[in-house]
């Protein structure tokens, strides 16, 4: 019997039907091939900027009352912009929670629980400073508890918060400031690598005191499939690790956490 006019089209279609297939097969295979070579050469990378990562502490300072903050957190999170230098490894608090972080008190008006064992204490300073970037003038900020009920009554009396009171510094500046840098090259951030250095400085001798060196990578290498935050993942592979928690949870309050081992802050109220 005959060949429908059908079969002898699909017939005729058929070999570059496979052909197709197997072109497509093989460039998905070259794909996969392709990001497990990249993903392997910024495992390398990774692993050999760990080598000198790490806390470098030189000197230390006892009953420090304040300290200068000479640049401040940007105030939203780079979730995944490749080659924004605003170094994602450091990520903080942003804007003036930034600020706040150091003021004595503020960790424990935010935080209710009880620290685990092994949790850094969270003093804070009896005052931070900081220029303000709208004038570019000092500023000095202490923190206290408000109680708002005191002048709206549509507060309940058992609302507190803690604030911070910003009045112009005055002429002497604090004697130690604390500074942070993105140290990524674009060979790194091609890889998805992003490298930080968080110093404190003596600002009477320009002595760097102390500086701690981290980096981390995103394994996933920019994929955003489901909403995935590369940046944010990137904290799950980091050198030094966040402690106490694991990843992104545990970057807030971690300038705080470093700059209290060098500059140990003053126990009086």
């Amino acid at each position: 019997m005959s060949k429908t006019l059908f079969q002898r089209i699909a017939t005729g279609l058929l070999p570059f039907i496979l052909a197709a297939c197997a072109a497509t097969g093989g460039a998905q295979l070259a794909g996969v091939e392709e990001r497990g070579e990249r993903l392997a050469k910024a495992e390398a990378m990774f692993a050999e900027r760990c080598k000198k990562a790490g806390v470098f502490i030189h000197r230390t300072a006892e009953n420090v009352e304040g300290v200068f903050l000479m640049k401040l957190r940007p105030q939203g999170i780079n979730h995944g912009d490749q080659y924004a230098m605003d170094d994602p490894y450091g990520r903080d608090l942003g804007g003036d929670g930034y600020i706040e972080s150091f003021a004595k008190g503020s960790f424990q008006a935010n935080n209710r629980g009880p620290l685990n064992p092994g949790s850094p204490e969270y003093r804070g300073y009896h005052y931070v400073e900081a220029l303000d970037p709208k004038d570019g003038k000092r500023y000095r900020y202490t923190g206290r508890i408000d109680e708002p009920w005191r002048y709206d009554a549509s507060y309940s009396k058992t609302y507190k918060r803690f604030v911070l009171d910003k009045v112009p510094s005055p002429d002497s500046m604090p004697r130690y400031g604390v500074t942070y840098d993105d140290i990524s090259t674009r060979e790194e951030r091609d890889h998805w690598i992003a490298g930080s250095s968080l110093k404190v400085i003596d600002l009477q001798t320009n002595e760097v005191m102390a500086e701690r060196i981290g980096y981390m990578m995103d394994r996933g290498q920019g994929n955003t499939n489901s909403g995935r935050s590369p940046w944010l993942f990137a904290a799950d592979n980091a050198c030094p690790e966040f402690a106490p928690r694991h990843g992104a949870r545990a970057q807030q309050r971690q300038a705080q956490v470093f700059v209290e081992k060098v500059l140990k802050p003053i126990l009086e109220n």
